[in-house]
């Protein structure tokens, strides 16, 4: 199922210059881009901690991400469980 959000006319007075398409392309091109590279960069650590006796490849243990820009006053830090 597609997600599709359009701004409000009032949003659209206040931000008449915003394309709506290329925000979401770029964005969405953004997460991917981290996406990709956080996947094999989490495995490999994992890879790594089991090989170095830190884990047994077997646990659950929280992660986080974290995405910030100043120049839009931007800082999140998401949390989520990794299952082995």
């Amino acid at each position: 199922m597609a997600y599709k959000k359009t701004m409000s006319a009032a949003a659209q007075k206040i931000m008449p210059g915003l394309n709506e398409n290329a925000l979401k392309v770029s964005v969405d091109k953004f997460l991917k881009s981290i996406s990709f590279t956080a996947q094999g960069e989490v495995e490999k650590a994992i890879r790594a901690a089991i090989a170095g006796g830190r884990i047994d490849g077997h646990e659950t243990f929280t992660a986080a991400v974290s995405v910030s820009s100043e120049k839009i006053g931007l800082n999140i830090t998401i949390y989520s469980k990794i299952e082995l």
